[in-house]
């Protein structure tokens, strides 16, 4: 289901967006706003797991598309997020082993964007966000997706690490981008699989990396030591569309 609104601003208009069950990603309060309409609204956010972030009031004038904030502005999902299940069922009417993207802090909305694109392109059943240092499913997201996010379920949890675990424990393999890996083609990414993709500054968070199954290097031979976060999810992602196709 589509959301008509991104920014939601005003203390009744983000409270009512709360009670009617929209998707509000992220949270933006004034530093010392706790009266009472203020207060239940981060209840209101805790109970669906919102990230709240407190900060200055001259952030949310920045912030304000119409100066009438109220000490509160909410970001909500330009999509709506599905769950785990959704992606297997996906997979299942396809008849087809599960194949997910899950991104590890890709920041960049317009990366965001590109990669669900390039999964639902390569046939991915699914893309897994965190809740945390990650863009969420907004307005830019959506036009850079080019209407991929009406096909492809995005899930989003609060930790990536333990989601590989219980993914794991449903049979699929995970694998990741890295200069030290072993070069992709030489790895078998047949069969359930999940592809770890991640923010090109930092790489692969150490803990990620340690629960994938594979390390993979994409062979570059130009003079610059990396690709763009959703150019590498991109040849990763053919490389199994390949050996599924061959296999």
């Amino acid at each position: 289901m589509r959301y008509e609104e991104y920014t939601i601003e005003g203390r009744n208009a983000v409270l009512e967006a709360f009670r009617a069950g929209k998707t509000i990603d992220k949270l933006f309060v004034q530093d010392g706003c706790h009266d009472g309409i203020m207060n239940t609204i981060t209840r209101e956010a805790r109970k669906g797991d919102t990230i709240i972030n407190y900060v200055a009031k001259e952030r949310l004038d920045q912030m304000s598309s119409t100066g009438k904030h109220q000490g509160v502005i909410a970001q909500a999902a330009a999509y709506e997020y599905a769950d785990l299940e959704e992606i297997f069922a996906k997979a299942e009417e396809q008849g087809e082993p599960p194949f997910v993207f899950l991104l590890d802090e890709i920041e960049d909305p317009h990366n965001l964007g590109a990669i669900i694109r390039t999964a639902n392109l390569a046939g991915a059943h699914g893309v897994i966000i965190p809740k945390r240092r990650a863009a969420g499913l907004t307005a830019t997201v959506v036009k850079a997706s080019a209407g991929a996010l009406n096909y492809t379920p995005v899930v989003k949890v609060t930790n990536i690490a333990q989601t590989i675990e219980d993914l794991k424990k449903r049979g699929l393999w995970f694998v990741c981008a890295d200069m030290g890996g072993e070069t992709m083609y030489r790895l078998n990414l047949t069969g359930p699989s999940g592809l770890v993709s991640c923010n090109e500054g930092d790489g692969v968070s150490r803990l990620v990396r340690e629960k994938c199954d594979y390390i993979a290097s994409i062979p570059m031979k130009g003079n610059i030591d990396s690709l763009n976060a959703s150019v590498a999810a991109g040849v990763l992602a053919y490389e199994i569309v390949r050996q599924r196709l061959n296999g």
